[in-house]
C-alpha cells in the first residue's frame, strides 16, 4: 500500500476533497504501527460517490499476529448488509467498539470502528480494527456445550441401572452411547428404529456402531470432543453430533446423536429453486419492457407527426420507469424488495436528462432514507413518481430557462410520504386534468390504498403522496 494508491482510490471512487484525501493519506502512513501494536488488521473505509457502499482505501496486516484475511482487500467494496457497524459510523459519526462480526471469508472477528473527521466535523471515512476470534469462540462454545449438556446426559444414562430411562426415550433424535472402543452401550427407542432400518439384528448392544453406520467412521476417529457433521444415510440427510465424555470421572464414553434433517434440506432446496425462478421471471420482464422501449425509440427515429411525439415520449418514460424496478431487483440480493431511494433517483435522473435535450436546465435533488418496499408496490410507485416528475419537467418551467425539483420521502409511522416540489409557475386547480395525474390518482387509490394531493405553493407546486407500508396478508 502506498500513498499514491490511497490517493487514486479516493479520487476514483469517492467525493472527498483534496484536503480530506490528504488527511486520509496521513493516517494511512501509521496503519502498520497500529496493526502491530494491537495485533489486529487495520483498515480505512471511505464512502463511495453514490453513498450506497464504502471502499477500502488502505489496510495494514500485523506482523505480531495471524492476519484475518488471506488476500488483500484494498480496492474492495464494503456493502451495507455485510458491514452495518461501518455504515452506522459513517452515517452518525459515532464509534462502535468490540462489535462481533463475520468476515466475507467466514471468520469471526471483534470489530471496532471509529470515525475519521474532516473539516466542519464531517465524517470522511472510518478507521476499522478487526481481531480474529474464531478459535476462541469455537473453544468457548465447545466448553459450554460439554459443561452444560454432557454431565446431565451422562447422569441420565447412569440412571439406566435404576430402570428410569425417561428423558432419552422422549427424545426424537436417535441417541446412542458408546464406549471408548465404539461399542454400543445404550440406544433410545428412536435409535432402535434407526438400527432396524439398516439391519435385521435385534441384539445389537455391545456391537460396534460403525458396523451399522460406516459413514460416521471418520467422525468417531476424530480427536475433537465435540463434532457436528452431515451425513447421507438411507437416502436421507442426517445431522450427526458426537459428544465425548472422557473428561468426566463418573461416566466415560461418547454420545452419538442422529437427527433427520431431510425435510429441512429439501425445503431449503425448494426455496433456492423458487428464488432462482423468480429472478428469472424478473429478468424476462425487464428484457421484454426494454424490447418494447426499443421499438418505441425505433419508431420515433423513423419519424412521427409532431403532435404524436409527446405521447410516445410519455409512454416510453412509463415503460422505462417500470423496467427500473426490475433492474434494481436484479442488482440486489432480495427478489421481493426494492430500494425506494435508488428507484426514485434512477427515474428522476432519466427525466431530467431528457429535459436537458430540450434546452432546459432542470436540477433535481433527493432527500430520504434507503427504505425497502415490496416489488409489487414499487411498480406503482415508479409510475407515480414518473408522472409527477414528468409533469414538473413538462409544465412547471414553461417560459423558464431553468428550474429545480425536490423529491422528499420519509416514513411516518406505518406510512410512506413522497413529495415532489418544484419552483416553477405553480399548479392551477382550474386547469384541465391530464392523463398523467389521472394515472397518479388511480395508482395511489387502487394499487397503493393511499392518498394524493397537489396544490399551489408560494412558488411552484407541491404534490404529496401518502400510502401504507405494511405487507399484505395473503389468505391461504
Amino acid at each position: 500500500m502506498t500513498n499514491s494508491s490511497v490517493e487514486q482510490l479516493c479520487f476514483l471512487h469517492t467525493n472527498l476533497s483534496e484536503e480530506d484525501v490528504k488527511k486520509i493519506k496521513e493516517l494511512a502512513v501509521n496503519l502498520p504501527l497500529i496493526a502491530d501494536l494491537n495485533k489486529a488488521n487495520i483498515f480505512i473505509d471511505c464512502p463511495t460517490k453514490e453513498g450506497k457502499h464504502a471502499v477500502v482505501v488502505a489496510e495494514a496486516v500485523p506482523k505480531t499476529a495471524n492476519p484475518v484475511y488471506k488476500k488483500p482487500v484494498v480496492g474492495k467494496f464494503a456493502y451495507r448488509a455485510f458491514e452495518p457497524s461501518v455504515f452506522y459510523t459513517l452515517s452518525t459519526g459515532k464509534p462502535m467498539y468490540l462489535n462481533r462480526a463475520l468476515t466475507q471469508e467466514g471468520r469471526l472477528v471483534d470489530q471496532s470502528v471509529v470515525p475519521i473527521k474532516g473539516s466542519k466535523d464531517r465524517t470522511i471515512g472510518t478507521l476499522i480494527m478487526e481481531k480474529d476470534i474464531s478459535e476462541q469462540i469455537q473453544h468457548q462454545q465447545k466448553m459450554e456445550a460439554l459443561s452444560e449438556a454432557t454431565e446431565t446426559l451422562s447422569e441420565i444414562l447412569i440412571g439406566l441401572a435404576e430402570n428410569r430411562p425417561i428423558i432419552p426415550e422422549m427424545i426424537e433424535e436417535s441417541l446412542f452411547f458408546i464406549d471408548h472402543e465404539g461399542k454400543i452401550l445404550y440406544g433410545n427407542a428412536s435409535a432402535t428404529n434407526l438400527i432396524h432400518e439398516v439391519s435385521e439384528e435385534t441384539n445389537w448392544i455391545g456391537k460396534h456402531l460403525i458396523n451399522y453406520f460406516p459413514c460416521i467412521a471418520t467422525l468417531l476417529a476424530d480427536s475433537e470432543e465435540l463434532q457436528v457433521r452431515e451425513r447421507k444415510l438411507l437416502n436421507k440427510v442426517f445431522q450427526v453430533k458426537k459428544i465425548r465424555l472422557d473428561q468426566l470421572k463418573s461416566a466415560k464414553g461418547t454420545f452419538v446423536i442422529f437427527k433427520n434433517i431431510t425435510e429441512l434440506r429439501e425445503k431449503e432446496r425448494e426455496l433456492i429453486v423458487k428464488s432462482v425462478a423468480i429472478r428469472e421471471i424478473h429478468h424476462r420482464v425487464k428484457n421484454n419492457l426494454q424490447t418494447v422501449a426499443s421499438l418505441l425509440r425505433l419508431q420515433m427515429r423513423r419519424g412521427l407527426p409532431e403532435e404524436s411525439k409527446v405521447h410516445f415520449v410519455e409512454s416510453l418514460n412509463r415503460i422505462t420507469s417500470i423496467a427500473s424496478v426490475y433492474e434494481i431487483i436484479l442488482a440486489n440480493s432480495s427478489v421481493d424488495d426494492v430500494d425506494l431511494y435508488s428507484l426514485i433517483e434512477r427515474i428522476g435522473n432519466m427525466l431530467v436528462s431528457e429535459a436537458e435535450h430540450e434546452n432546459k436546465r432542470v436540477r433535481i435533488v433527493y432527500s430520504g432514507p434507503h427504505q425497502m418496499i415490496q416489488s409489487n408496490k414499487a411498480v406503482s410507485v415508479a409510475l407515480v413518481v414518473n408522472e409527477l416528475i414528468q409533469n414538473c419537467v413538462k409544465h412547471a418551467f414553461k417560459g423558464l430557462s431553468d428550474g429545480e425539483i425536490k423529491v422528499i420521502f420519509q416514513q411516518k409511522d406505518d406510512n410512506m410520504e413522497i413529495q415532489v416540489i418544484d419552483n416553477g409557475a405553480g399548479f392551477s386547480p382550474s386547469s384541465k386534468s391530464s392523463l398523467g395525474l389521472d394515472i397518479v390518482r388511480m395508482m395511489i387509490e387502487h394499487d397503493l390504498s393511499g392518498h394524493f394531493v397537489i396544490e399551489r405553493a408560494e412558488r411552484g407546486s407541491i404534490a404529496t403522496v401518502l400510502f401504507p407500508l405494511e405487507r399484505e396478508v395473503v389468505q391461504a
